[in-house]
């Protein structure tokens, strides 16, 4: 079962890299919530609503790489826990920046054995 989280981690990941938005959300069930920075979203639609927004008020930004790191991945049952570090450098507005993150995800597995994100934490990696 670790190998197929870390391959829907893998999936999440590839998508958000590669902004295959429509497969990134993919990656998460209807009934996930998430927690980007100081924004709480407490469905998946509020959330893609939000991303949305935010892209169409940046249509000039772009990821230009992903680094990540798996720091923990913990099995619980039909859940799991997998912590991770993010690097990612982009091409904004203000020009190139580089931003680091930490980030919980929580997926669970679904009754047809996909396992999906029910829940996304992401912060900045404090100075």
């Amino acid at each position: 079962m670790e190998s197929q989280v870390r391959e829907a981690y893998e999936q999440l990941v590839a998508a958000f890299r590669e902004g295959r938005v429509d497969d990134k959300f993919a990656c998460f069930a209807d009934e996930a919530t998430v927690i980007d920075g100081a924004r709480w979203f407490g469905s998946l639609d509020e959330y893609r609503a939000a991303w949305d927004r935010w892209a169409a008020e940046h249509d000039g930004s772009a990821v230009l790489s992903v680094d990540t790191r798996v720091m923990k991945l913990q099995m619980l049952g039909d859940a799991a826990v997998l912590v991770h570090s993010i690097q990612t450098r982009e091409r904004t507005d203000a020009g190139e920046e580089t931003v680091h993150e930490r980030e919980t995800i929580v997926f669970a597995k679904q009754p047809d054995g996909r396992w999906l994100v029910v829940h996304q934490h992401l912060s900045p990696v404090p100075d």
